[in-house]
């Protein structure tokens, strides 16, 4: 019986963990929208497909801790982005500069205002299926 209660504790604490993880991504989505413009494989690559997106921040919102499976490139077109980088120093990004991560950098997507919006393109290259971004702790 004091097994049984036990592996039922730890299950619900788990289960906490995890949804208060998820929580504050799905929160943090809630102010930011995604739109992809265009997708095309890439002729000289195997397997590979190109993807641009537009992304818009509310004002002091954040993307929430991801990584993105390809390469991504950032070219910001309204707002200050700041883009933190995890075991690195903050980088702050304004319109006309972009930046570029390797394939599974965590990091975070951060409007530095809180009274104007965020407007970024982002350029990425997978292989054809991935996603735009995964979630990280």
């Amino acid at each position: 019986m004091k097994r049984s209660i036990c592996a039922l504790a730890v299950t619900l604490a788990l289960g906490i963990a995890v949804g208060a993880g998820m929580t504050g991504f799905v929160n943090a989505m809630q102010h930011v929208k995604v739109k992809e413009l265009y997708k095309a494989d890439l002729v000289t690559s195997d397997g590979k497909e190109a993807s641009m997106f537009l992304a818009e921040l509310a004002p002091g919102a954040n993307m929430g801790k991801h990584y993105h499976p390809g390469d991504a490139f950032a070219y910001i077109l309204e707002g200050t982005m700041l883009l933190e980088i995890a075991g690195k120093e903050s980088v702050t990004l304004k319109p006309g500069q972009s930046g570029s991560l390797p394939p599974r950098t965590v990091h975070d997507d951060k409007n530095a205002s809180q009274t104007a919006p965020l407007r970024f393109l982002v350029f990425h290259v997978a292989k054809k299926g991935d996603p735009l971004a995964v979630p990280a702790q």
